[in-house]
């Protein structure tokens, strides 16, 4: 990192000051904000380094409070999930207040009511060309699947399809008459000034995004849809919904970009050679190559939020850079700096406001093996890996991420903290007992699996549990099925974990 100047090379240092430096150091890690600070006390009394550390720390605390804001995706693409209500729990219990859901599912939105976390919800692709081309349509949708549940339900915008330019359906034509149909059937119900219309977008609508300065649209969306759709979002006081994975420009261009820059690490930074800032995180400089692309067009007062990031804890051998260690890093200093710090370099007085992707592992999705793996849970609710998620965690010394996960895999047992690069197949034990009996007949059966050990007297019969026995079946199972895609499912009795469980001394085979 560059060095960084001592505070009284700045200015003197007084309450305003002290206020002034903490905006000023939105970029610089909070150590050696905090070393400089401590360097200048030390000359001082001991009352007046306890007058300006009590200013320090309620600095801090307005830092914090005038941050970003977390939430998180909540996908469902998967047949071992928790319930709703179980889910909504979960959010509660981590301080989670904000989702982002992929339809308007009632189960999911009559578990959300009066809880207290506010919602995003989605009208998918297949339903705009309805949507745009008949205003009872949208009507009728909005009552069935919004003033059904609002107020109860804290629902603050709908995102009206999701990555449309990128559909291979071809619905890109629709989206932006949907969008203003769905408009007019809220402000029929009076809904419009508390639930906004927006539509995420992928990265892949950019013609240029390096250096950010330089951002700009694909010129063949630019007249038909994104200068119509941003005409919309700044008429109805809406935000852009973007959609930002640095994971991806970092695994295909890992030869050319620092991993400490994609992680939000320590680094030297780089600087834009069209208007001289400096980055230190490629997500800022991709999300600054969108405000980039939108003052192109003149639309410099649109707001945007990032519906969706992360990183995978898993993935193929060509998939560069996923891992539990650098999900970790990645989402955990994403919070910090969403957190505790204002907005980009190009927008630093617009705070970040990020949805993580995602919520759970999702065991149906297809496609690579990342895909399956971009979870902060495991079905059971288990952590994957440790992050802080709220300012309380950041401020009371959770805040450092797991380089390195110390999390335990949910199943019962020790953990080995040992493995890299391999996968073991584990009972699913909210699955329900006829669930986990039924599929481990069938693994010891016609699955072929080894349930020898498992046997009275045998090195893993101990513990003598459903759940112990079951996830040494599947695991078997899935080993001698090479570890392929879809051979620990077992009608989600069964999901993939990347540390090796251990059941007193028994120990998981990873191949036959």
């Amino acid at each position: 990192m560059v060095p960084h100047p001592t505070l009284p090379s700045l200015f003197p240092l007084t309450p305003l000051s002290l206020s002034l430096s903490l905006y000023i150091y939105n970029y610089v890690e909070i150590p050696i904000f905090c070393a400089n600070l401590i360097s200048h006390l030390q000359a001082r009394s001991m009352a007046s380094q306890a007058f300006y550390l009590l200013v320090l720390l309620l600095s801090y605390a307005v830092a914090l409070s005038d941050g970003g804001s977390i939430g998180i995706n909540y996908g469902r693409v998967a047949n071992d999930l928790p319930s709703p209500d179980k889910v909504v729990e979960l959010l509660k219990s981590h301080g989670l207040n904000k989702v982002k859901i992929y339809d308007t599912d009632a189960t999911v939105l009559t578990a959300l009511a009066n809880s207290g976390i506010s919602a995003i919800v989605a009208l998918p692709n297949e339903l705009l060309a309805s949507a745009a081309a008949d205003q009872s349509f949208a009507d009728n949708w909005v009552q069935s699947n919004i003033s059904r549940f609002y107020p109860a339900t804290k629902i603050e915008a709908i995102a009206v399809g999701n990555e449309v330019f990128v559909d291979p359906q071809n619905t890109t034509k629709y989206l932006v008459s949907a969008m203003k149909n769905v408009h007019a059937s809220l402000v029929k119900l009076n809904l419009d000034s508390n639930i906004k219309i927006s539509s995420p977008i992928a990265l892949s609508c950019l013609q240029t995004s390096y250096p950010s300065s330089a951002g700009s649209f694909k010129p063949d969306l630019v007249e038909p849809v994104i200068k119509p759709m941003l005409d919309f979002l700044k008429q109805t006081g809406s935000y852009l919904m973007v959609n930002v994975y640095p994971f991806f420009a970092y695994s295909a261009n890992s030869d050319e970009i620092s991993l400490d820059y994609a992680l939000l690490k320590e680094n030297s930074g780089v600087v834009d050679s069209g208007n001289g800032l400096k980055y230190y995180s490629l997500f800022e400089a991709q999300i600054d190559a969108v405000f980039a692309a939108m003052s192109a067009l003149k639309y410099d007062d649109v707001k945007m939020v990032v519906t969706e990031t992360g990183w995978p804890s898993m993935g193929d051998e060509n998939e560069i850079g996923a891992s539990e260690a650098n999900a970790a890093s990645y989402n955990g200093n994403l919070v910090r700096r969403v957190l505790s710090g204002n907005g980009t370099p190009l927008r630093p007085q617009d705070p970040l406001n990020v949805y993580l992707f995602a919520l759970f592992n999702e065991n149906q999705k297809t496609g690579p093996t990342s895909e399956r793996h971009y979870g902060l849970f495991y079905p059971n609710q288990q952590k994957v890996y440790d992050i802080p998620l709220t300012q309380e965690e950041l401020v009371g010394g959770q805040s450092t991420p797991v380089n390195g996960n110390t999390s335990q895999v949910p199943v019962t047992g020790e953990v080995s903290k040992t493995s890299v690069g391999q996968t073991w197949c584990v009972a699913n034990g909210n699955a329900g007992e006829e669930k986990l009996k039924a599929a481990l007949d069938y693994a010891c059966g016609e699955g072929g699996a080894d349930c020898g050990p498992i046997q009275p007297g045998a090195a893993c019969y101990n513990p003598s549990t459903l759940e112990a026995h079951a996830s040494y079946a599947f695991n078997s199972y899935y080993q001698k099925k090479t570890r392929a895609t879809g051979t620990c499912e077992f009608s989600g009795a069964a999901y993939v974990v990347s540390q090796p469980p251990r059941y007193g001394n028994c120990e998981f085979p990873t191949g036959y």
